[in-house]
């Protein structure tokens, strides 16, 4: 099975290698390694390893904490790993198919950051469901935003965890992503969806963005 661990370590060098080799240890695969931050002599990263399916994931955290100076901040199913850019994959579809171009971006975000569902809405109180990824509920209990950049927020819809959501274009379609696991998104991950969005309506064009998100142009 596949998790995501967001782990704090020292930075400095040989930590990074440290950290690896307590999770090779441990006998976890490292699948992928992204770094989040720098900051105040310490590094964020998170890495998507590869765990046995009947072995309990919390000895693997316990494992890793043990170290000096390593803290666990978050560990959650990962579903699966990504490509080498799958961000290419979902502008292709984008490309090819303009008029599902919102169905596509809520349908990858889940997979794009190891998140549980995605919807898209458009308005602010009085919100109207556009789209929703395969495991969104019915009626998600969403904040009323019309966020000018990325945020992130608490979700406490039916099951407790983190959301982000993002503006899609000049229009009042939002783009939500909530994981039920795992920690809040981080400031990395929120300039990655607003990029995402960005360029697949710079890919798009202004006349087939505008179609794509309902809004028009002069």
């Amino acid at each position: 099975m596949l998790y995501r661990l967001r782990v704090s370590l020292p930075d400095r060098p040989g930590s990074l290698a440290r950290v690896t080799q307590l999770l090779g240890a441990a006998g976890a695969d490292v699948m992928q390694m992204t770094v989040l931050e720098q900051h105040g002599g310490r590094a964020v990263d998170e890495f998507t390893v590869s765990w046995a399916g009947e072995r309990d994931i919390a000895a693997l955290v316990a494992a890793m904490e043990r170290s000096v100076g390593v803290r666990v901040e978050g560990c959650w199913a990962a579903g699966e790993v990504p490509g080498a850019a799958p961000e290419l994959d979902v502008l292709g579809q984008v490309a090819r198919d303009p008029g599902r171009a919102v169905a596509t971006l809520i349908d990858a975000a889940p997979t794009l950051f190891h998140a549980d569902w995605a919807v898209a809405t458009r308005g602010g109180r009085g919100r109207q469901l556009v789209h929703q990824s395969w495991r969104a509920p019915e009626a998600p209990a969403l904040p009323a935003l019309t966020p000018m950049r990325p945020l992130a927020f608490a979700y406490e819809g039916d099951a407790s965890g983190h959301g982000a959501a993002a503006p899609i274009g000049a229009s009042w379609l939002t783009l939500y992503v909530v994981r039920h696991e795992g920690p809040a998104f981080h400031r990395t991950e929120l300039e990655r969806l607003g990029r995402i969005v960005d360029v697949a309506l710079g890919v798009l064009g202004d006349r087939a963005a505008a179609k794509a998100t309902g809004t028009t142009t002069p």
